[in-house]
This record gives C-alpha cells, sequence and structure tokens, in this order.
C-alpha cells in the first residue's frame, strides 16, 4: 500500500491504531477492561493513592526533576489554591454569562507562563479554586477562599458548599480524582502533546487540552446521563423507554465505549465508591436498576455487539451524590484529569521535537482544474 493510502485510510479511521507517542503514564486494554496507571492496576491505585499521591505518582513517572514526594504536592497545591483565589475576582467579573467549563477555559488563561510555583502545580491548582467560585456564582453565593492545608478534594468539596465534607465523601472523590488523572492517547490529552510540542509551555497546553474535552464526543457524556435517569422516571418506565430508544437508532448514554470491549473498569471503581457514599439511597438503586435493564435491551437489540457500563454512568450518579451541578461535571473532570495533561507535557518535552504528521491532499490539482 502507498503511503498515500496509508495516510488516508488513518484519516478515515480517526488516527486508530496510530502510535502518536511512547508513554509510561497509562495503558488501556480495551479486551480485557484493563487500564493500568504508571504501573498501578487502577483498582489497586485508588486503594493506595489518593488525588495528591497519584499526582506525585504521575509527575515521577514523567521524569520531573527533583522527583516530587507526595507531601510535596500537597504542600504545594495548597499554596497554589491560595494564589489562585486572588485571581478570582477578576474570573467572576470577566465571565458573566459563561457556562462553568466556558470560565474555567478564561480563568486557566489567566494564568501567566511564569510564577513562583511551576507550571503544572499552578494549573493543577487552580481548577477547583476556580470551578467552586463558578458553581457559587450560578447559586448567587460568594466564592469561598480555599484553606492550604485541606487535601485538595476535601478542600475542593468545601469550597464549592462552604462546609466540611464528611470522610466518605472526600474518600469518594479522591477514588474519581485519582481513576480519571490519565487515559491513554486520548483527544485532549493528544492536544497537550501536540501544544507542547511546540514549546508553547504548560498553560497553554492544559488550556488547550480543556477546549479539547470540553467537545460532547470527549468530556460531555455524564450529564447526559442524569438526563436519561430523570426521563426514565419510574421503575414501570424503564423497560418501555429504553427499548423505544435503541428502536429509535439512540444512543443510550453511559454504555459502549470506543476503546473497552467489556465493562469500563472505572465503571467498577465508581459504582463502589458511589456505594461507599450514598449508602444505597434511592437515586442509586433506581440507577442500578436501569443499568441492568439497559444491558439486557442491548443484548436483545444488538446480539452481535458488546456495548457494557462505561465511566460515565457511574461517574453522573456519583458526582450527583456529592452535589456537583452537571454544569460542572466537565470542569470536575479537568481537575483530575490536568494531572495527566500536565504529565505528558513534562514527557513531550524531554521528546524534543515537534508533532507534525502528514496529510493526504484530495482536493482538486491545477491541472485538473484548467482540464
Amino acid at each position: 500500500m502507498s503511503e498515500s493510502n496509508v495516510l488516508k485510510r488513518a484519516s478515515a479511521a480517526g488516527l486508530d491504531q496510530v502510535v502518536a507517542a511512547e508513554t509510561a503514564l497509562s495503558h488501556v486494554d480495551g479486551e480485557a477492561g484493563r487500564l493500568v496507571i504508571a504501573g498501578y492496576d487502577v483498582e489497586t491505585l485508588i486503594a493506595t493513592h489518593d488525588f495528591e499521591a497519584t499526582a506525585a505518582l504521575l509527575w515521577r513517572t514523567a521524569g520531573l526533576d527533583p522527583a516530587p514526594a507526595e507531601e510535596d504536592v500537597r504542600r504545594d497545591l495548597g499554596a497554589a489554591r491560595v494564589d489562585a483565589f486572588a485571581l478570582v475576582p477578576s474570573l467572576l467579573s470577566s465571565t458573566r454569562g459563561l457556562t462553568v467549563t466556558e470560565g474555567l477555559r478564561a480563568g486557566l488563561s489567566l494564568l501567566p507562563d511564569e510564577g513562583a510555583l511551576p507550571a503544572h502545580i499552578r494549573a493543577v491548582g487552580a481548577i477547583p479554586v476556580f470551578v467552586a467560585a463558578l458553581v457559587r456564582r450560578e447559586r448567587g453565593e460568594a466564592a469561598v477562599a480555599p484553606v492550604a492545608h485541606h487535601g485538595h478534594a476535601a478542600d475542593f468539596l468545601r469550597m464549592m458548599r462552604n462546609a466540611p465534607a464528611s470522610e466518605a465523601e472526600v474518600t469518594a472523590l479522591n477514588a474519581y480524582l485519582s481513576t480519571v488523572t490519565d487515559h491513554g492517547m486520548n483527544a485532549s490529552t493528544f492536544t497537550a502533546r501536540v501544544i507542547a510540542s511546540t514549546r508553547a509551555g504548560t498553560i497553554s497546553a492544559v488550556v488547550g487540552a480543556l477546549c479539547a474535552l470540553k467537545g460532547p464526543l470527549h468530556g460531555g457524556a455524564p450529564g447526559p446521563v442524569l438526563d436519561m435517569l430523570d426521563d426514565i422516571g419510574t421503575r414501570e418506565n424503564i423497560m418501555p423507554w429504553l427499548r423505544t430508544e435503541i428502536a429509535k437508532g439512540e444512543r443510550l448514554m453511559g454504555f459502549g465505549h470506543r476503546v473497552y470491549k467489556v465493562r469500563d473498569p472505572r465503571a467498577e471503581v465508581f459504582n463502589k465508591a458511589v456505594t461507599l457514599l450514598t449508602n444505597g439511597n434511592e437515586r442509586v438503586r433506581f440507577a442500578r436498576e436501569v443499568e441492568k435493564a439497559a444491558l439486557i435491551a442491548l443484548r436483545e437489540a444488538k446480539p452481535n455487539q458488546r456495548l457494557d457500563t462505561n465511566m460515565e454512568y457511574y461517574t453522573a450518579v456519583l458526582l450527583e451524590a456529592l452535589g456537583i451541578p452537571r454544569s460542572a461535571v466537565t470542569a470536575v473532570f479537568a481537575l483530575s484529569r490536568a494531572v495527566g495533561w500536565t504529565a505528558h507535557v513534562m514527557e513531550q518535552e524531554r521528546v524534543g521535537r515537534l508533532i507534525r504528521p502528514q496529510s493526504a491532499y484530495i482536493g482538486v490539482w491545477p491541472d485538473d482544474a484548467a482540464a
């Protein structure tokens, strides 16, 4: 096959199976339903690492020198949250009328490329401060200042609510944040690496990655999962609603994954976190009944296609139980994934080469146009 045909095939497939980088940060095995993050199966990672420990692990793995310890990351992220709060008045005055994710995009753009703290710390530290302030503005409430010595998850929930979170809530959010820090060469991570390859800097790479995440095909699924649960409404309506939607050719949100051919391992992690958090409340019981029925309905309608529960399904239930509004789901995802983005920036900068793929021209040639 000619090089041109290879390029055309890769383009048509959305670059599926094209290796774009070597990384030590994560590996996704879609056939086996396995996610490895920096040498840990995700189930082991969340049992042994909170968010700060996971961030330290990923940044060490990316080759950050000196290698950060968990206590260093905890201290520095606390200082970064305090610094970021000074930007909240500018953030709120300049983002009236914008969504939470749009506001976060603007807030990250306020961060300078250089500062007293490293750029990766400042970016990751700023996000919970900005998101909490934007959520509170939606509610007509004033922003709440961070507390430097609190953990990242606990401080975010406290800033959003202006009240301390329970231990179970902090544990559940830490499980979520640690789990979604990195996930292979997804669209936003690839965007971050492309930007990093130009030497534009970490802040620019994070802003660009967030813009990619904002797209509904990447980071926007959990909100529609909750809309689906609302539309179904009652237990009696579960199977009729599902079968009607499938017959219309509609996608069931929270089921199927472009990479995972079996159950998404992150879905099981979040399922357990939800159990810890909610102690089996009615909404969770209803969500589990919908999941069970959806898997039956999908097998009936598409017996030759494996469509299993993905991360977004229990992400939606978990974040709702934590009191995080649907408008902030994508931004809260970015709160965690920014760790992975910045780690990939570190890896890409060590490579030191501009990412410049070729394209296959399919337009009109001058001699053809003249004929």
